[in-house]
């Protein structure tokens, strides 16, 4: 039985529609990341779920049951949230029982799931102070603290690292996977980071527009996107997409490297490339440059290691290759994936030496 359901919900705002039908499901134990740009609907998902919207249409099941007419005291959700929330006045003890006190759990039993949550996140030397005296990563234990004291049926994460630095939320990322190997609860994850998604995630569903697009394990979004967007927005840096008639041909920039460096026997496609600029980023180079002949001058990035990149600079011409099973199509006009070419020559799409 899925944790989790949601069933074709809908949410208009007036004209607006938010969400188009959003159907996904989660099995018990399971770590789930949302991910899309700003405005997708990701937010107002998380929102009906927590049922702090009502949904124009469609339903939400917890463990097998309807929960949607459910107010969001009674669903045994608990939701942290990107500014944290937590109660200036009262100490960080205090703010973490807040939500045992609501439900009147006694004191006895209130001080000991304290202690047991302020253990699982390290914060107990931090019981006695005031927000206005933790940094950002410890108001985002507390925060964490007060959501896992509750011993919830779901988590629901919306992008509680986004006010973070890049250091802090790197360490975050981590005690949040731990988190969730300690408790075992089902956990749905709002991000506009793909990075964080695809590196938290069991399984990442991305969305667009109010519409789900993809949903699935990292490596499959990343090697099997189903269409244009998710091939674009998931990878850093995103997936060369190449125009040629009715058909947009894909490669990860990583699978694109000079001919010179492959056997003569490989079956692969090549591409003669102008390079306009190098970019050196440490572990590897990022060249970037554009395919001359039948792509029209498309834009394309090559993802190279040190030993790879060779003395090349910006005005030369090489010829690069990418092993045809690594090559992606795509309808022009759908974006949508479509079976690669029984014969790629003959498709028309690519060449070949």
């Amino acid at each position: 039985m899925a944790a989790l359901e949601v069933r074709g919900l809908v949410k208009q705002f007036g004209d607006f529609t938010a969400l188009k039908g959003i159907s996904l499901a989660t099995m018990q134990g399971e770590f789930l990341t949302i991910v899309g740009p700003s405005g997708c609907g990701k937010t107002t998902l998380m929102r009906l779920i927590a049922g702090l919207e009502k949904p124009t249409s469609g339903d939400v099941l917890l463990d097998g049951n309807v929960i949607t007419p459910l107010p969001p005291r009674a669903r045994n959700i608990a939701m942290v949230f990107q500014s944290y929330a937590l109660y200036p006045h009262m100490s960080v003890s205090e703010n973490i029982a807040f939500p045992l006190k609501a439900r009147g759990v006694n004191r006895p039993e209130r001080e000991q799931l304290i202690r047991w949550a302020a253990g699982v996140l390290g914060i107990e030397r931090l019981l006695r102070r005031r927000p206005a005296r933790l940094s950002g990563g410890e108001k985002q234990k507390v925060a964490l603290a007060r959501a896992i004291v509750r011993k919830p049926s779901l988590f629901i994460f919306d992008e509680p690292l986004s006010s973070l630095d890049a250091q802090v939320r790197a360490v975050a990322r981590a005690e949040l996977r731990q988190l969730h190997g300690r408790t075992g609860v089902t956990t749905i994850y709002v991000t506009h980071d793909q990075v964080e998604a695809v590196g938290l995630g069991d399984r990442v569903a991305v969305m667009q527009a109010g519409t789900l697009q993809q949903i699935g394990v990292p490596q499959q979004l990343y090697y099997e996107p189903a269409n244009t967007f998710v091939a674009s927005f998931i990878g850093t840096p995103p997936m060369n997409l190449l125009p040629r008639g009715d058909v947009i041909l894909g490669f990860r920039p990583e699978h694109i490297v000079p001919r010179a460096t492959l056997p003569t026997s490989a079956d692969v496609a090549t591409f003669d490339i102008r390079v306009t600029r190098t970019e050196f980023l440490g572990a590897e180079w990022i060249v970037y440059g554009t395919v001359n002949g039948t792509f029209g001058d498309a834009k394309v990035l090559c993802r190279l290691q040190h030993d790879a990149i060779g003395g090349l600079k910006a005005g030369d011409t090489r010829q690069f290759a990418v092993a045809r099973s690594l090559l992606r199509f795509f309808d022009k006009d759908t974006g949508l994936r479509l079976p690669a070419p029984s014969n790629s020559t003959k498709s028309g799409a690519v060449a070949q030496r």
